[in-house]
C-alpha cells in the first residue's frame, strides 16, 4: 500500500478501501490506537449461518479527525474501518466446534458507513475466494517453476480460466480436467466469438 496509491484514486475521484498490513508499523499503530480509544462514527453487524458455518461480522467506522495528524497519511485517510470477524465452524466428523476470531484495519478515502464498507469488503473476498484461489489451487499458479517470460504463462492462465467461467458446466477442476482431455480445440470452442 503506497500513498501514490490514494493520489491516483484522489486525481480520478475514486472511492478506494485498502486493507491495513504490517508493512505500515506506524499507520497501523495509530489506528488501532485510535480504535481502542476512540468513539465510532458508525457500526453494522451481519451474520452468515451456512453448512456447518457460522460466521458474524462487525463493521465499524472511525472518524481519523486527528489520529493522524502528525502523519504523512492525514490527507488521504477520510474513514477507518474495523472488522471483526468471529466464526464458528463444527466438524461434521466429530460434531465438535472450533470457534476463530479475526480483526483487519482498512482505510478509505472517502467518508463511508458502515453498511456500505461491509459490503464492499465482502465483495472484494468474493473476488479473492473465486479467483485467486482457483488460480492457486485449480490452476497451479503458486506452484509455477516458469522464470523465463512467467506474465505469458500468466495470461494464458488467464485466458483459460475465464474460458472455463464462462462455460462452466461442473466444477473449476472437473472443467480444466474436460479440457485437457479433450485438446486445445475443444477449449477453443467452449467460447464463441462473433464475426464481424
Amino acid at each position: 500500500m503506497s500513498k501514490k496509491l490514494f493520489e491516483v484514486a484522489q486525481d480520478a475521484k475514486i472511492g478506494l478501501i485498502v486493507q491495513l498490513k504490517d508493512n505500515q508499523p506506524t499507520l497501523k499503530a495509530a489506528i488501532e490506537h485510535l480504535a481502542a480509544t476512540a468513539a465510532s462514527h458508525d457500526r453494522a453487524q451481519s451474520r452468515n449461518h451456512g453448512r456447518n458455518r457460522d460466521e458474524t461480522r462487525a463493521v465499524t467506522v472511525f472518524d481519523p479527525a486527528d489520529a493522524l495528524a502528525d502523519t504523512d497519511w492525514h490527507p488521504h485517510v477520510a474513514a477507518i474501518i474495523q472488522v471483526e470477524r468471529s466464526v464458528v465452524t463444527r466438524s461434521p466428523a466429530t460434531g465438535l466446534l472450533h470457534s476463530t476470531t479475526e480483526t483487519a484495519f482498512y482505510i478509505a478515502n472517502r467518508p463511508i458507513t458502515a453498511a456500505r464498507a461491509g459490503v464492499a469488503i465482502r465483495a472484494h473476498w468474493k473476488i479473492e475466494n473465486t479467483s485467486h484461489y482457483t488460480r492457486d489451487v485449480t490452476m497451479g499458479e503458486d506452484r509455477s517453476r516458469i522464470r523465463t517470460n512467467p506474465g505469458i504463462f500468466a495470461r494464458l492462465r488467464s485466458f483459460g480460466f475465464n474460458i472455463l467461467m464462462v462455460s462452466k458446466t461442473g466444477t473449476m477442476k472437473q472443467d480444466r480436467y474436460r479440457a485437457a482431455l479433450a485438446g486445445i480445440q475443444r477449449l477453443l470452442s467452449l467460447v464463441a466469438i462473433s464475426k464481424r
